[in-house]
């Protein structure tokens, strides 16, 4: 495995379109991905491609930080994924460039009840909001979503940058952090992949 965190994405997107390519549709987004398997089995990873939204952030100068599996692969977690779950400040300034970011891609939104949103500045202003893209699907956070209590911006704040060698800089939740987004979350999943970047300490013989 290569230690360069943009290659380890590259490599993971590129078994995750191998694996699903012969796979019919099942109609299932990532919102309805299963707490154990994830949204590996979901038609989010027909195609699964998260670069073209990740340069269209930089592209359009708004800081925004990966969060979920695809900041797990990026630390080295050998699970794949179908999904892109990421986290931007808030900020309503920064709306704009963000919406501008996703229209670029040919994103939609959704709500939390599945009605489509329209792609302007003030629809980011929600905690969550659910997005599909022709590369990749997810969720986009702010800090104010709950988290299990976890001080979420301050993990926005320590984020870490991986560039790649055309210049591509992709922001990632810290592993240290990732690992309690996940212990916070608490489903099998997401236990899971906090034990494969940070097991558990062994048992004390008796």
């Amino acid at each position: 495995m290569t230690d360069d965190p943009l290659e380890r994405l590259s490599a993971a997107a590129r078994r995750i379109r191998e694996l699903a390519h012969e796979r019919p549709p099942t109609g299932l987004s990532h919102e309805d991905a299963d707490d154990d398997a994830g949204t590996i089995d979901t038609d989010g990873a027909l195609g699964f491609d998260p670069f073209p939204l990740l340069g269209a952030f930089q592209r359009h100068g708004v800081r925004v930080v990966v969060i979920g599996q695809v900041a797990g692969i990026m630390h080295g977690s050998t699970e794949l994924t179908g999904d892109l779950d990421v986290l931007w400040d808030g900020t309503p300034a920064h709306a704009p460039a963000l919406a501008a970011a996703f229209a670029s891609v040919g994103a939609r939104l959704t709500g939390e009840t599945g009605e489509p949103l329209p792609l302007r500045p003030d629809s980011f202003l929600r905690p969550k909001v659910p997005f599909t893209s022709p590369g990749a699907g997810g969720d986009c956070c702010t800090p104010a979503l709950p988290w299990g209590g976890l001080p979420v911006r301050e993990c926005f704040d320590r984020a870490v940058t991986a560039v790649s060698p055309s210049g591509l800089a992709v922001h990632y939740v810290s592993r240290e952090d990732l690992v309690r987004m996940r212990r916070a979350l608490g489903r099998p999943k997401d236990l899971r992949r906090a034990d494969e970047l940070d097991p558990p300490a062994p048992a004390p013989n008796a």
